[in-house]
């Protein structure tokens, strides 16, 4: 079982307070680490290139993420200080992504321990997400002939409206209607203007583990069926979980750990290849965050 991690994940320097729980990587790869399964290896990725970012990405948008040129609003909107490290940070979980994906198609399954950043639009970045790693992993792999249809099953609690709005941008230079979007969500949490995924399951707040697990098979089942993927891209996000702070879901932790048992077990019986991507999770107790997402890991041992 590979998983692409690297110690830069946690390294961020962010201002006291801040929203986002940057040392959960560092903390779960020891958790993982914890499980003692030998079977577990941890790989370290490349940097994405700036080709691979340009299958997604407006020239410009990268050009001043790369050289530091970016507005203070275009800052302030992505949620997170500017600085080299958030540069090598982004480049590195985004190439992660993308090395995980062609793992999974190798040998049927592989996850990065960051990625998810499904806010990111073409042209600028939102809500913590740089570049969108799973647009870009799936435009790789279909623009290098590795995969035809590629899924992106994106089960964070808030919409992927980066990933959507990527995907259907049809005046966009490369084809993208390769790449199938199935989002998950809670209709009332941010973003507060949705785009129009593939597909769009928006549920309300509140929602408990039955109702979500009954649409999440559905949803799964549904996709496969029309689309038959060569590859699933899943979005892993542990802000469903009920005492998320910022996810307004009542799902339980079995919950979670049923929904990640759900979507691995479905693709192995179907054996489609499986890339996972950890998503969000905003939790100021960080050991009971890393224990939501480390049901993705338990579900696959227990596999």
């Amino acid at each position: 079982m590979q998983l692409y991690y690297h110690l830069l994940y946690s390294d961020l320097i962010l201002p006291e307070r801040h929203r986002f729980p940057i040392q959960k990587y560092k903390l779960l790869k020891t958790e993982i680490e914890n499980l003692g399964v030998s079977a577990i290896h941890f790989q370290e990725p490349k940097k994405v290139t700036k080709s691979q970012l340009s299958l997604c990405h407006n020239q410009t948008y990268i050009n001043n993420f790369l050289n530091g040129t970016l507005s203070n609003k275009a800052i302030k909107k992505m949620g997170f200080t500017y600085s080299n490290e958030l540069v090598e940070r982004t480049l590195l979980s985004v190439g992660a992504s993308i090395q995980s994906s062609e793992h999974a198609l190798k040998h049927g399954f592989s996850a990065n321990l960051s990625g998810g950043y499904h806010h990111s639009h073409s042209d600028f970045g939102s809500g913590f997400c740089i570049f969108n790693d799973l647009a870009i992993a799936a435009a790789h792999l279909i623009n290098t002939e590795q995969a035809d249809t590629v899924l992106i099953f994106d089960c964070d609690v808030h919409q992927g409206d980066g990933t959507a709005q990527i995907t259907q941008n049809h005046n966009h230079n490369h084809n993208h209607n390769q790449i199938i979007t199935c989002s998950i969500h809670c209709e009332q949490n941010f973003p507060r203007n949705k785009q129009e995924s593939t597909y769009d399951f928006a549920l309300p707040a509140k929602t408990a583990d039955d109702e979500y697990l009954a649409t999440l098979k559905q949803a799964l089942d549904f996709c496969v069926r029309i689309h038959n993927p060569d590859i699933i891209l899943y979005n892993a996000g542990a802000d469903i979980y009920t005492k998320d702070e910022l996810g307004l879901f009542n799902i339980s932790l079995n919950g979670v750990y049923e929904r990640d048992l759900f979507v691995l077990n479905f693709c192995k019986q179907h054996q489609i290849p499986l890339m996972c991507a950890l998503g969000g999770g905003y939790q100021r107790n960080l050991s009971s965050l890393i224990n939501v997402h480390k049901q993705l890991f338990k579900a696959a041992i227990d596999l």
